[in-house]
């Protein structure tokens, strides 16, 4: 993690707080932002461009973590929150607000440096995984339409399967476009043709 990592902590503890900057200052971090409350934490969030983000509460409330959901959705970081107190549905409704690193009770200046370093390669791991998760399901969104472009020419051109996947490829590279788009293309023409 580079020391010029900009850190935005959310925090009304001063005490937590205290905690928190003492621990990233010893780890060579110098670029934080302090944002107290936790009204509007979207909007502030967005302003202060972070690339981690720490938030710190007495106890996690359904608002805050509707808030945070919306934070990761929009600006998708590592996002390390340390807690006071939890239950195992708060706990849940964190991960599922996109917490890469969930800390109960746990908050020692020593501390703050190996668990933000787990934070952000937790949240990396998950980025690569949701990454080829939606790169399979393209694959196989494509798949099924490029199946269903060489039934359509199957059916009405009287080809074989291996012939209207020639026909798909061929359309293709003539156009110089993928061959999924060739597929959705003819779909479309022949739902109009209907």
């Amino acid at each position: 993690m580079d020391k010029s990592t900009r850190i935005v902590i959310i925090d009304e503890s001063p005490v937590r707080l205290a905690i928190l900057e003492d621990g990233l200052h010893e780890a060579g971090h110098d670029a934080i932002v302090r944002l107290s409350g936790t009204d509007r934490i979207l909007e502030r969030v967005v302003q202060a461009e972070p690339d981690i983000i720490i938030i710190g509460l007495d106890d996690p409330g359904r608002d805050v973590l509707e808030q945070m959901f919306q934070v990761s959705r929009a600006v998708p970081r590592p996002v390390a929150m340390f807690v006071d107190q939890s239950d195992s549905v708060s706990i849940e409704a964190a991960i599922d607000a996109g917490v890469s690193a969930y800390v109960v009770d746990g908050l020692r200046k020593e501390r703050v440096k190996p668990i933000l370093e787990t934070c952000v390669s937790r949240y990396r791991a998950f980025s690569r995984l949701r990454d080829e998760l939606e790169r399979t399901r393209e694959r196989l969104d494509d798949r099924k339409v490029i199946d269903r472009a060489k039934g359509l020419l199957m059916h009405h051109r009287n080809l074989s399967e291996a012939d209207a996947y020639a026909l798909l490829r061929k359309t293709a590279m003539n156009e110089k476009l993928k061959l999924s788009d060739v597929a959705r293309a003819l779909i479309a023409a022949a739902d109009l043709l209907q």
